[in-house]
């Protein structure tokens, strides 16, 4: 519980705050959770320890979301072979709707589904796009609410620290 109350309050200051990050400065445990993925397999967040994640919420009908969805695979495909992932999780109630908008705009990175919002709730998303990064640890260590051309850099530089530690 109080993993989920830090990470309301991070959020909260995030969006009181205005700015459109927040790093963390304590190492906070992410909470775990399981999704259907769009191959059918289901994905869980602990058993990917050892990488920097990178969770995505998304929805298809937000225009941010579609407009960095490319970014993301591009940074996707830079980093993976380093040990570093996106993990796309669609917010949409109906996943038809994410799987219309994916076949015109592909991605390699997994696609996960939370059509109830459960896992948005445990991450307290109350934007969208919002990203959350993850230490090899699992710990939550930066989260960025919304998305404008430029953020991406931001991501890079995160990624790149995590991925030294």
């Amino acid at each position: 519980m109080l993993k989920i109350k830090w990470i309301r309050s991070l959020v909260a200051i995030l969006l009181i705050g205005g700015a459109g990050s927040v790093l963390a400065e304590k190492k906070i445990p992410a909470p775990d959770f399981t999704l259907k993925s769009r191959s059918g397999e289901n994905v869980r967040l602990s058993e990917m320890r050892g990488s920097v994640v990178l969770l995505n919420f998304w929805a298809s009908w937000c225009g941010p979301c579609r407009q960095e969805m490319p970014i993301l695979n591009d940074i996707h495909k830079k980093y993976e072979a380093l040990g570093f992932t996106v993990l796309g999780i669609n917010v949409d109630r109906k996943s038809e709707k994410a799987k219309e908008y994916l076949k015109g705009t592909p991605v390699d990175f997994p696609v996960l589904y939370d059509p109830e919002s459960k896992v948005s709730e445990l991450y307290s998303v109350s934007a969208m796009p919002s990203t959350a990064f993850i230490d090899r640890d699992g710990n939550v260590r930066f989260v960025h609410a919304g998305y404008k051309p430029g953020d991406e850099d931001k991501y890079k530089k995160m990624i790149k620290e995590l991925m030294r530690e």
